[in-house]
């Protein structure tokens, strides 16, 4: 009974945590459709600078109706500066700079290799190792994204545009793993930590736009104001927070699998609203995809032991 009890439970947390990966990869999928909209009237920084204007005050009021408290000491503070540094500062203004200059079926496809750096990252810094089946996910999921943005190679990429979302990339696979890393990020409630993130990277990405950019190119038009409120708040601060909580409850490599889906949501929701092309080889990259997904999903993982402790002379020759 308890060892039937034990497997339900487990069953449970696995589809709890797939639903929140899925919920993240639906939010950020619809964001690139909501982006490429935005920047009709915008400039890159200064549409990732405002979208934090928005969701950092709405998580922040979010957390203070739960009572949550702020950040109590210095390196609690230290960790969420690292964390914002790069998963909302870099990473998200370089997105923004990268979905600007390439298709969306690109974008998608590079976002999808966001598990293979947090493989690599997990493995040196956090000692987590997929098993055979969780790799096979991984080259599957990978597999499939290649194959769902195959048709994006037919339209004009820049160089710019897919270096700008590869950095994008490592930095998202940087942060994730430092969520995990830093002890003392793991000290603040999920829902507090982001909101303090982003309010950082509010300060940081309004203090680039005018050196990069300019302010009067902005048009605070409704055309802008609507796709800035889902960027803002369900893509960003939503989305974010549901991500720091798949990381308490998950290993990073299967936290990083919301990656491999989001190029799913981003054609699907491309052809609804921005009447992109959907045909067979979106179905077959989304078919393999999501196989990778559950693969890697349900996979075990493990954690290499830390190294024994050198044995001392003294204790060689007291054994002897």
């Amino acid at each position: 009974m308890t060892g039937g009890a034990t497997s339900d439970g487990s069953r449970a947390f696995h589809l709890v945590t797939l639903a929140l990966v899925i919920s993240i990869a639906a939010l950020i999928g619809l964001n690139y459709s909501v982006m490429k909209g935005a920047l009709d009237h915008t400039t890159p920084l200064a549409l990732a600078a405002l979208r934090t204007s928005v969701g950092g005050p709405v998580l922040l009021a979010f957390a203070l109706l739960r009572r949550e408290r702020f950040p109590r000491t210095r390196d609690q503070w230290l960790a969420i500066w690292w964390i914002s540094l790069t998963i909302t500062t870099i990473s998200s203004g370089t997105l923004v700079l990268g979905v600007s200059r390439v298709s969306a079926g690109l974008a998608g496809m590079l976002s999808a290799t966001m598990p293979l750096f947090t493989a690599v990252i997990a493995v040196w810094v956090l000692r987590e190792r997929p098993n055979r089946i969780g790799a096979l996910g991984i080259g599957v999921g990978f597999v499939g994204a290649s194959v769902l943005a195959l048709p994006a190679f037919d339209s004009g990429n820049t160089l710019a545009g897919v270096g700008f979302l590869l950095i994008a990339t490592v930095m998202w696979a940087i942060g994730g793993v430092l969520n995990k890393r830093l002890p003392a990020a793991l000290e603040v409630s999920p829902v507090m930590l982001v909101a303090m993130q982003i309010m950082m990277s509010c300060v940081c990405l309004h203090l680039a736009v005018p050196v990069f950019e300019d302010w009067s190119d902005t048009d605070f038009v409704p055309g802008l104001l609507w796709p800035l409120v889902y960027a803002g708040v369900p893509a960003l601060a939503v989305s974010f927070a549901l991500f720091a909580t798949v990381l308490r409850r998950a290993p990073a490599i299967q936290a990083s699998v919301a990656a491999y889906l989001t190029p799913v949501f981003g054609v699907t929701f491309g052809w609804l609203i921005r009447d992109e092309r959907f045909g067979v080889l979106e179905l077959l990259g989304g078919a393999l995809v999501v196989i990778g997904v559950l693969t890697l999903s349900f996979s075990g993982m493990r954690r290499s032991p830390p190294p024994a402790p050198a044995e001392s002379p003294e204790v060689r020759t007291a054994a002897v």
